[in-house]
């Protein structure tokens, strides 16, 4: 690690403790690092021409520490040393690849490769399968690293089977924590793709003599900054999806695992010996031991889901909806956003330009197993369930709303964050079922002009809206999110996720009805509490999914429930009453035939007491809760 490293790794934090380092020349050691002095003598060899560790003011250097040339045959190891590296009493000296090999098993926050050669294999691997004889000395295992995290800055700095070992490990107490090269290094193939098609831009321009190729340099240098933001937005927002998966994997691999060989395996898509996957024999332990697919691994899965979505996509015509022409524009950087809107428009690589930002956006929002899963459960295509996701973020803002969780970095646990996100998600993945159930085909443009507006106006006063036991839940987590240090404004819209999904039947019927969507909010939610609804969401939402078609099912009776729901509220609605209160309107409902409500009430409630029902029970509520549908 050197050269460029300085600046374009080390020089992002001013409060790096750099204990140890090394490249092809020298090793370095600063075993009680000044965080300060340490950044200044950095940023000081990054201005250089040309430079090394040898350029280092070692007078800098904590005591015990030290600049060594790996042609030296012993270096001296300080008692410093021997505690920032784990080393074992004795230890006073070591030959350069043995402290190197050391140093990758110290216990340390982050690990970082910056330079080239594979440093970590697995186990299982001999050294030529690591394909780099010149680091065969130092090389050590995955299960080895005593590191939290690593951080792959070079190309193949471990190898894929060392990376799953690494994060399986257990050595750190929590087992490790990183992705893989393609992930933690997409951000300089993502400023190429912005550079290319920038220039693919302009030239086309310069060519109808509408800019000068000095203006149009000149441009170009101008974006610099912006185009460093546009693709820092993209890595951040691909590692939060990352983060998410990682959090849910464990209950989640039978769904991965049924994703490898149903949607890869069987298409040719997908070898797992190749990528380092688990086997199926494996998956099914891991499945057995409630364990999960490891970060490099769920990195793969991205990656394929990535591929094959924006293959797939190219295909139809969902680059030529209006509903998205936003995507192009929002490509680019500001200053060509007003001038060279016609030329976007006709840049030969629009279609790929538009498709790669909607999966860039599905995937890294909804999930890599969210066309799998939604797709068996609904029967849509690829090509619905992706309008859908992108018409159920914009009706609800999601895209805002993750934003302000994401402005809560550092503030805040991050797991906390995540948890947020997961929310959010969930939301607009129920929404999203919704749309492909209820307003296929997906004219993205009617819907959100139907629902945008209005949905965020009940959205805003659904805290005030819901009562009983909805009312109740919702303050917990809003209660619970502040007791982890979120504020009250960003609890509150958090916390308002789960029954928000409630608000496209409750506009749907106001739509239908003519009626103000807020008082049909207000019926549907005393109506819910009347019958006892929301005791038996939360039954249902505690079904176990252990395999996928538990998951259907548990899917399919909530979806049930609510449609329900929505039915009986327009029957409230029907029966008349405009001007009372939601209370009186819903007894008014409740009076044309009380003993049937009495006795649905009664079973719902016995059923709802079994703290542990399984699905034969909750068929039977569902069937009686439909069974004070009227027909009209």
């Amino acid at each position: 690690m050197s050269g460029d490293v300085f600046g374009n790794g080390m020089l992002c934090s001013e409060h790096i403790k750099l204990l140890a380092a090394f490249d092809h020349r020298d090793i370095f050691l600063d075993p009680n690092p000044d965080p300060a002095a340490s950044f200044a003598e950095r940023a000081r060899m990054f201005a250089l021409p040309r430079s090394s560790w040898q350029d280092y003011d070692t007078s800098l250097i904590s005591a015990g520490g030290g600049v060594y040339s790996r042609s030296e045959k012993s270096i001296p190891i300080s008692a410093a040393v021997r505690e920032a590296l784990g080393l074992d009493e004795g230890v006073e000296a070591m030959s350069p690849p043995d402290l190197m090999h050391a140093i990758l098993k110290a216990p340390v926050d982050l690990l970082w490769n910056g330079g080239i050669g594979t440093y970590v294999k697995a186990e299982s691997e001999t050294h030529a399968d690591a394909g780099d004889k010149a680091n065969d000395a130092i090389r050590v295992n995955g299960g080895e690293v005593r590191a939290h995290s690593i951080g792959e800055g070079g190309n193949m700095g471990c190898t894929q089977r060392g990376r799953v070992e690494y994060s399986l490990s257990g050595l750190n107490g929590v087992g490790g924590r990183m992705n893989t090269d393609f992930i933690d290094n997409s951000a300089g193939v993502d400023t190429s793709d912005h550079e290319v098609n920038i220039k693919i831009l302009l030239d086309g321009v310069v060519d109808q003599a509408g800019l000068s190729l000095e203006s149009r340099n000149t441009l170009l240098a101008s974006m610099t900054d912006e185009v460093a933001e546009l693709v820092l937005v993209d890595n951040y927002e691909q590692n939060l999806a990352l983060a998410n998966a990682v959090r849910n994997s464990a209950p989640m691999m039978h769904v991965h695992e049924d994703l490898m060989r149903s949607s890869n395996e069987r298409k040719g898509l997908l070898d797992r010996e190749l990528e380092a996957l688990p086997s199926r024999r494996e998956a099914a332990a891991r499945i057995e031991k409630k364990e999960g697919l490891t970060g490099p691994e769920l990195s793969v899965l991205v990656a394929y889901a990535k591929i094959t979505l924006a293959d797939q996509l190219l295909a139809t015509d969902i680059a030529d909806d209006p509903f998205l022409r936003g995507e192009l524009y929002s490509y680019f950087p500001a200053p060509l956003r007003q001038d060279y809107r016609k030329a976007m428009e006709t840049h030969p690589l629009r279609r790929e330009i538009i498709v790669t930002r909607i999966v860039n956006h599905l995937i890294n929002g909804a999930g890599f197993t969210y066309l799998h899963r939604l797709g068996a459960e609904t029967g849509a295509t690829d090509q619905e369930l992706v309008r859908a996701n992108l018409v159920a973020r914009e009706i609800f803002g999601s895209v805002g709303l993750i934003r302000e969780v994401c402005a809560q970095d550092n503030k805040i646990d991050a797991d906390t964050q995540t948890k947020m996100r997961i929310e959010v998600r969930t939301l607009v993945e129920r929404v999203s079922r919704w749309l492909v159930t209820n307003r296929r085909p997906i004219d993205s443009e009617a819907i959100v002009d139907d629902f945008d507006v209005v949905v965020g106006k009940v959205l805003k006063q659904l805290p005030t809206i819901m009562s009983g036991v909805e009312r109740t839940n919702f303050e917990a987590r809003r209660d619970a999110l502040m007791a982890e240090g979120v504020d009250e404004a960003l609890a509150v819209r958090v916390a308002v996720m789960p029954p928000a999904y409630m608000l496209m039947g409750i506009v749907d019927n106001a739509l239908a009805e003519n009626l103000d969507a807020v008082d049909v909010a207000k019926v549907h939610f005393d109506l819910g509490e009347r019958v006892g609804l929301p005791g038996l969401i939360t039954l249902i939402l505690g079904l176990p999914r252990e395999d996928r078609w538990q998951t259907m099912a548990r899917a399919s009776l909530l979806d049930d429930l609510h449609r329900v729901h929505s039915q009986l509220t327009a029957d409230v609605l029907h029966v008349g009453g405009a001007g009372l209160e939601s209370a009186a309107r819903v007894q008014k409902w409740v009076e044309h035939d009380p003993d049937l409500l009495a006795r649905s009430v009664a079973t719902l409630e016995e059923i709802c007491a079994d703290e542990l029902p399984d699905l034969a029970r909750l068929s039977v509520a569902l069937r009686v809760v439909r069974g004070l549908v009227r027909t009209r």
